[in-house]
This record gives C-alpha cells, structure tokens and sequence, in this order.
C-alpha cells in the first residue's frame, strides 16, 4: 500500500539538487506536504513531520541526502510506539492474546491468520470463538481453524463470553499449549455493552497482550477507534488489516503517530499467509524505496522446505522435473502469501508490485486448467510426461474438461518451462535462499 508515497519520496527528493537551495528545500515541502494530505495522513502529523523534516535538513545543511536522511529519521519517529514489536511471548507459557476490533474490521480472520503464523514458528496454538453476538462468528472459525490445521475451542451451550475464554485458558493450559488467541465479539461502533462484555472476558482471562484489530479502509475512523479502545480497556498492540488494499498508506502512519501504540502486524492479503510483523524500521526501508530483505528472509527462512527445494533442484538439472513437482512448488508458494506482498519486499520491486494490483495467480483461469489437467492424470502420467501420447492426451482434456488444443498448449508450456529451467540451473545454480541472500549479504539462520 506504501508504494505509490515510495515513489514519490523519491521525486521529491529529486527536487533537491545542490547544496543550500533553500528554495528547492521549499518546493519539496510543499510537495511532500500535498503527497502526505493526498495518501490520508492526519494534517497535524503532516505539519509535524514537515516542520521536523525541515529543521533537520537545515541543521544538517541543505541537500539531497541530509534530506532524505531527515525524512527517513522521521518517519522512523513517527512509526516507533514504546512498547513491544512483533509477537512476544509469555517469559512462562501459557501466552494469552485477547483479539478486538469492531465488527466487519477483519478481526476472526486476522486471529486464524495470526494463529497460522504462529503455528509456522513451531508453536502449539489454540484459538477459542468467543464471539457468541455474531451467528455465523463460530462456523467461521471452526472452517479457518480446519483449513490452517489450528485447534478450536467452542462451546455452542454457553451464552456467556467470559466463561468461554476462561475454559479455553484452562484447556490450554492442562494440555500445554504455547498460544491462546481469544477472538471475541465486535460491533459497528463503540458501546457500553460491547466494552462491559471485553472487560469481563479481559478480567477472566487475565491476557499477556490486548490486540486491537483497525480496518485500514475506514480512514481515520481507524485511530479513533483504536484510542477509544485503548481508553476503555487498555491495548498492547494494533493490527492493520487490508494493508494491500487501496486503502492510503497515510492512514498507518496516523495510527501509529497518534494513538501511541505500536502496530503490531499488518494483513498483506486474502490468504491465510498474508500476515507480517510491523517493525518500523521496515516500513520505513519500503517507503524509501529500498525494500525489505529481511522480511523477506524471514518468511522464506520460515515456510521453504530446503531439502525439498535441492531435491527438486537437482531433478531440474536432470530434466526430470514432473508435474507432482510442479505441484509441490506451487503449494510452496502458497504458503508464502501473495506474489504482491512478496515482490514489495524486494528492493527497487515496488513500482511492479503495484501494477499487480489485486491479482489472483492461484485461482485464474490458466492455474485452474492446469490443475484440473494435472488431476486427470494417473500416477505414472504424472511422474513421466514424456509417456503422454495421443491417447492418453484425449483421455485427460475429457476428464479436465478442456479440448486438445488446450491440452497441447499446456504441455507445450511445461515442456519449455522444464528446458529453460535446466538450462538456467547450471553448476552455479543458486537455491531461492542463495539468491535472496546475495541481494543484501544476508544470511538466513538454519
């Protein structure tokens, strides 16, 4: 979502070409101003970041890199909130997370999301479905909690949310688990009753950290809400949802200048994976136009396989790169979330992320045929393409419910993919992890 105020960090910047061009330095305030006020970010933020931005510039001396320096020690201050970063856990277990948010904010999906997170790090996570106002608040957990492979605690019997959450607790604390995440009830706006009920479940429970769940579309409706929260029953932590979205990036910055709590995670997507850990100083890296390698880093480091991966490299230098492969990288890449997220934590890749818009690799038309073709196939056709003659071609574009010639022009596809692939994976072939690694001299733990 940051990238358009990226690239024009970056012709503004431009603006300043010599050293003490004092006029220059106002030109690029009054557009970094008007790009600040465009992308939605308060107009009291805007006026402080300007005025700091300026008085830091000048001290420094007037110039093209004290600029950007300034600016990038600002936005810095304004993203940085006392308090903790990330997840932290409890210093013993059972860690305890009461989720809040109002309804419609993305809150029961943001809670499997983080839980799917969590679960990648190795932990044993529990959800419990606290919300007994909304009717289908329960099934959705329980279809979310299948699909993500995340336990749930539910009790259809029980009307009263607080006691939910404390059987939850104790469940998760008799069966040792590491992470109770408590999604609970929202509605349309703040009200007594909403904020009695987050009380009697916050006293029952007794939680390490209260998460407050802001739905970056609503504007500044997102920071107000979030202080109101915060006054009421105290919050650790905010959660950006539809963070890649068209929602103006302005809206973050706000939320974390003004409310005085750090932003947390940021949902980067539809998928279950698409969930990240804010850190400021990689927000900051993205809107500078450098990208975030680390992020990047840790996500791989955390869901690629890299024995499967030297596996499937070495049956790509083979030539013997088949479509159960094929499948298994595209389940690989899955798992690491959308192609946007991805491409924006590389660095000059910001501009190409946001051409992709919204765009759904996984479900279009040509990845569906491709499926549906690969799922005609026996076992054997699978493993060896090469043993697709006539015959069995018609009996697969049947089952797939394609023609030939689309049955032709997939395999035709394959087969080219599967050359080029040898060709480019030599004796210095490199695995994802080399290549990732080498952008920046960072080395991925073990």
């Amino acid at each position: 979502m940051f990238e358009q105020i990226a690239e024009n960090l970056k012709n503004i910047s431009n603006k300043i070409r010599f050293k003490d061009d004092f006029t220059a330095l106002d030109k690029a305030s009054a557009s970094l101003k008007k790009t600040m006020l465009k992308s939605d970010l308060h107009y009291k933020t805007t006026k402080e970041l300007i005025q700091s931005v300026n008085t830091t510039t000048k001290k420094l001396g007037i110039g093209q890199n004290n600029f950007i320096n300034a600016l990038q020690k600002e936005l810095l201050n304004m993203l940085t909130s006392k308090g903790n970063q990330g997840f932290v856990y409890a210093k013993t277990p059972l860690t305890t997370i009461l989720m809040t948010g109002l309804q419609g904010g993305g809150k029961t999906t943001t809670t499997a999301k983080l839980g799917l997170y969590l679960k990648n790090k190795n932990k044993k996570i529990l959800i419990s479905a606290c919300d007994t106002q909304r009717l289908a608040a329960i099934e959705q957990l329980k279809q979310l909690c299948e699909k993500i492979e995340v336990d749930l605690y539910y009790d259809d019997n029980e009307k009263n949310p607080a006691i939910i959450a404390k059987k939850a607790k104790q469940k998760a604390i008799d069966e040792l688990y590491d992470v109770l995440l408590v999604d609970t009830a929202g509605r349309l706006a703040i009200d007594d009753k909403l904020m009695k009920e987050l009380k009697n479940i916050k006293k029952a429970i007794d939680p390490d950290e209260t998460f407050y769940v802001a739905d970056l579309l609503t504007g500044h409706d997102a920071t107000r809400t979030a202080i109101g929260f915060d006054d009421t029953i105290g919050l650790e932590g905010v959660v950006l949802t539809k963070f890649d979205g068209d929602a103006k990036g302005g809206v973050a910055l706000s939320i974390a200048h003004q409310v005085g709590i750090p932003l947390r995670f940021v949902g980067t997507g539809e998928n279950m994976p698409d969930i990240e850990p804010f850190v400021p100083q990689r927000i900051v890296s993205r809107l500078m136009g450098q990208g975030d390698i680390e992020g990047l880093v840790e996500k791989t480091s955390t869901l690629i396989d890299e024995k499967k991966f030297k596996h499937i490299k070495t049956k790509i230098k083979k030539g013997e790169f088949n479509f159960d492969d094929f499948l298994s990288q595209m389940n690989m890449l899955k798992k690491m979330g959308s192609m946007k997220s991805m491409l924006g934590m590389i660095p000059g890749m910001g501009q190409m992320a946001s051409k992709l818009g919204s765009m759904d690799i996984e479900n279009s038309d040509q990845m569906k045929n491709i499926k549906a073709l690969i799922s005609s196939m026996t076992k054997k056709e699978r493993q060896m393409p090469s043993i697709l003659n006539q015959s069995r071609k018609n009996r697969i574009s049947q089952g797939a419910g394609l023609n030939i010639q689309q049955t032709n022009r997939i395999l035709k596809q394959f087969k080219n993919a599967s050359k080029m692939a040898k060709k480019l994976s030599g004796k210095n072939g490199k695995t994802m992890k080399d290549m990732i690694n080498s952008m920046e001299g960072k080395q991925i733990p073990k």
